[in-house]
């Protein structure tokens, strides 16, 4: 099996693992991160009704002027920010989070720690 095939497949297993515990409320809802190898998403979810609640990426124009000139790791994390601060107008202060299978570290980790400096509990 080719190498690239494994590793989706690995983490396809554990995000299908992670999503079978990890809910989101509308109260708190489930921060959601993918990571492509130029850009990180963002977005906050309610699982109970399927509705996304909020999104924001590296490709979004809100945060272009911020992460220009930026690593990866450096993007992450001012997305996790601002995410945070997002949510905060909109009266989410808890969430949930899922790493969709990614290993916490780097970028993940990152966007983590920006959105628990920007006042988002979990």
């Amino acid at each position: 099996m080719d190498k690239n095939i494994a590793k989706k497949l690995r983490r396809d297993r554990i995000r299908r693992r992670i999503r079978a515990t990890v809910r989101g409320t509308a109260d708190r809802p489930r921060l959601s991160v993918y990571k492509s190898n130029q850009h990180v998403y963002a977005q906050l979810v309610n699982d109970r009704v399927g509705q996304t609640i909020l999104a924001l990426s590296t490709r979004s124009q809100a945060v272009a002027d911020e992460i220009k000139d930026k690593t990866m790791t450096e993007a992450g994390a001012v997305i996790g920010k601002r995410i945070a601060e997002m949510a905060s107008e909109q009266g989410i202060d808890k969430a949930v989070f899922d790493r969709s299978g990614y290993k916490y570290h780097g970028v993940v980790e990152a966007l983590a720690d920006g959105a628990r400096e920007g006042g988002l509990d979990f």
